[in-house]
């Protein structure tokens, strides 16, 4: 299991991993992006959350950004593979 299965999300964007006491503040995006791989969502669904939720209309750009995103979980060990 990744770190992301046991971290804890609230609302107002605070992250918090009880297994290795790490606290997170994340923005809205960051939040929604967490939420939705918490929920096994898969990279275009959760690139349409973002697009509907944000109003953005740069399809290509937010899955880049996303990519990204994941890329850096990856490096905190927040998630592998």
């Amino acid at each position: 299991m990744s770190r992301l299965g046991i971290l804890a999300i609230n609302d107002e964007g605070f992250a918090f991993d009880p297994q290795s006491g790490e606290s997170f503040t994340l923005n809205k995006t960051a939040l929604c992006i967490l939420k939705g791989l918490k929920d096994n969502k898969d990279i275009k669904e959760i690139t349409a959350m973002i697009t509907e939720n944000f109003d953005i209309s740069y399809e290509e750009e937010v899955e880049k950004d996303l990519s990204d995103f994941i890329e850096h979980l990856r490096i905190y060990q927040l998630i592998w593979g």
